[in-house]
């Protein structure tokens, strides 16, 4: 077992930032998910021993949290989310660095630091201090150092953020190749559920501190039953209320689109959408059936913990 929690609870003077949380993780790429205040990070911090829990056990390869904390960092790679980089310094002296915290003799430390550097991208800038980079190779330099000392399990906490659309793709695609190329176990917290339905196949979502739902990403879309998009032409509320009555959720979206989400597993006709339409005297202009995405499981899930 990669990871296990067992009725963790950890406050921060009367709030809960963890509560009662229990969940095991095997191994692989896992997203963790959540609302700001959910609580990623702390746990993520907790896995590091960097906050210990009022009640409860975790253990990280066996090794419990608040016993073994430095046996648990030496084998796990964290990016924070948070600004972490020295000034002055370039990318390889911060990375070898971070190499010699991790016990590396200072000569394997450099060697590996341009070996990671060449990894993430930067194997042309990494001589220029980090002062002038810019959010995007900061996050790929925060990256490097999680790295040079071959660790067993990444905890990366946000790892895109301020990238643009394509650094943001190829960090991505760096955490996919990590988890399923280098067979590093990762553990990637994000508010970007794209991210997380692209190179996670796994999810755990938190809410106030409790595991909302946790599963494999594919079996979860599909236990969702079905899902359309509409657009209608007319008194809207009315066909949406219809459709409550039949149990479906309708998320109401630009330009008179509706997402219709079926709470059941049988299949639905889609004469049923426009008999409905006919009934509530609007007009059914785009009816189709599309696939469940991650943003669709994480929305109906955060709808009922809410409730």
């Amino acid at each position: 077992m990669l990871i296990e929690i067992k009725n963790v609870s950890l406050f921060f003077g009367t709030t809960a930032a963890l509560d009662n949380l229990s969940l095991a993780v095997q191994g692989g790429a896992v997203g963790l998910l959540g609302p700001n205040g959910a609580g990623k990070s702390t746990l993520l911090k907790t896995l590091l021993g960097f906050v210990q829990p009022n009640q409860g056990t975790a253990t990280v390869f066996g090794l419990d949290v608040q016993k073994d904390p430095l046996s648990i960092r030496r084998q796990v790679g964290y990016m924070p989310e948070d600004e972490c980089l020295i000034p002055g310094m370039n990318a390889v002296q911060l990375v070898s660095y971070a190499g010699e915290l991790c016990g590396m003799p200072r000569r394997d430390a450099m060697q590996r630091a341009h070996e990671v550097l060449y990894y993430v991208g930067l194997d042309e800038e990494r001589y220029r201090t980090i002062d002038g980079y810019s959010a995007g190779m900061k996050q790929r330099v925060k990256l490097a150092q999680a790295l040079i000392h071959d660790p067993k399990l990444l905890l990366l906490d946000e790892p895109t953020n301020g990238m643009d659309t394509s650094g943001r793709e190829e960090m991505l695609e760096l955490v996919k190749d990590i988890s399923s190329d280098k067979g590093i176990n990762v553990i990637l917290s994000s508010h970007l559920l794209p991210d997380v339905e692209f190179a996670c196949h796994e999810i755990i979502a938190l809410s106030h501190g409790s595991v909302a739902v946790q599963g494999q990403i594919e079996s979860l879309k599909q236990n969702r039953g079905q899902a359309f998009d509409l657009r209608i032409v007319g008194d809207s509320q009315s066909y949406i209320t219809a459709l409550a009555r039949h149990s479906y959720h309708v998320e109401v979206r630009p330009d008179n689109h509706l997402r219709v989400t079926s709470e059941r597993q049988e299949e639905t006709g889609t004469r049923f959408f426009f008999k409905l339409a006919y009934d509530t005297g609007v007009q059914l202009r785009q009816l189709r059936e599309v696939k469940h995405s991650l943003e669709d499981v994480f929305a109906e899930v955060m709808s009922v913990d809410a409730r």
